[in-house]
């Protein structure tokens, strides 16, 4: 069972929205960004929920070409150390589904629908490119992991994940909503596992999130990217 979608926008290509959960993490993308009159940065809560209601209120407004999820993020050690960038190939529900008997299956697997939104190669292997990010999946939870037992089963199922956050799928399932692709770009401030606020570095990811949206280059991203093809 996959939602209905509605048509891509008709409105002027305007440019690229920015969704991040808190104002933090919107300071930090608007001083790296600067003036830019084609990107809008949206704080729209924490969680897929906020996230994809914001996004799609927004996009309702017509004018944007593409939406990139932001913000900082757990990171998988070692591929994703404390401070460095973690571009999304795709963004991925990691808890959405059910535990059964032979352990949890997602919507995809229970047939009600997608628990993966794929960024388009051109999307992920420019912002990467320019950013200096690690590749690879970016995971949405519902609840942040906290021990080591629940980091293992994620890296179990998910092999590719570099990084764990909470927004980037809700933001993908608005945007395939009005035929728009969707990216994600994450600077992680501590390691995915047993929870440690102390080793948490939020300054140092921040940091590296504002650098990261000060090397983006978005003419060639919005030049560059195509919208999802019908599902």
């Amino acid at each position: 069972m996959t939602a209905e979608r509605r048509p891509e926008q008709s409105g002027p290509a305007a440019g690229l929205l920015v969704v991040v959960a808190v104002q933090a993490e919107a300071e930090a993308v608007r001083r790296g960004l600067g003036e830019d009159a084609r990107v809008e940065v949206l704080a729209a809560g924490v969680g897929p929920a906020a996230a994809a209601a914001g996004t799609a209120v927004a996009l309702s407004r017509g004018g944007f070409r593409l939406v990139l999820s932001a913000g900082i993020a757990g990171g998988f050690a070692p591929a994703a150390p404390i401070g460095s960038l973690v571009v999304a190939d795709a963004l991925v529900a990691a808890d959405l589904g059910a535990e059964t008997p032979d352990g949890f299956a997602d919507v995809t697997e229970l047939g009600f629908g997608t628990a993966r939104y794929p960024v388009p190669d051109e999307v992920a292997k420019l912002v990467a490119g320019a950013t200096g990010g690690a590749l690879g999946e970016v995971l949405t939870v519902s609840t942040a992991t906290g021990s080591a037992r629940r980091a293992g089963q994620l890296r179990e199922r998910h092999p590719r994940a570099l990084a764990e956050a909470m927004e980037g799928f809700g933001v993908a399932e608005a945007a395939a909503r009005f035929g728009l692709a969707a990216g994600e770009l994450r600077a992680v401030s501590n390691a995915v596992g047993p929870r440690d606020r102390a080793a948490w570095r939020i300054g140092e990811a921040l940091a590296a999130l504002e650098r990261a949206f000060a090397a983006l280059p978005v003419s060639r991203l919005l030049q560059e990217v195509r919208p999802w093809p019908s599902r």
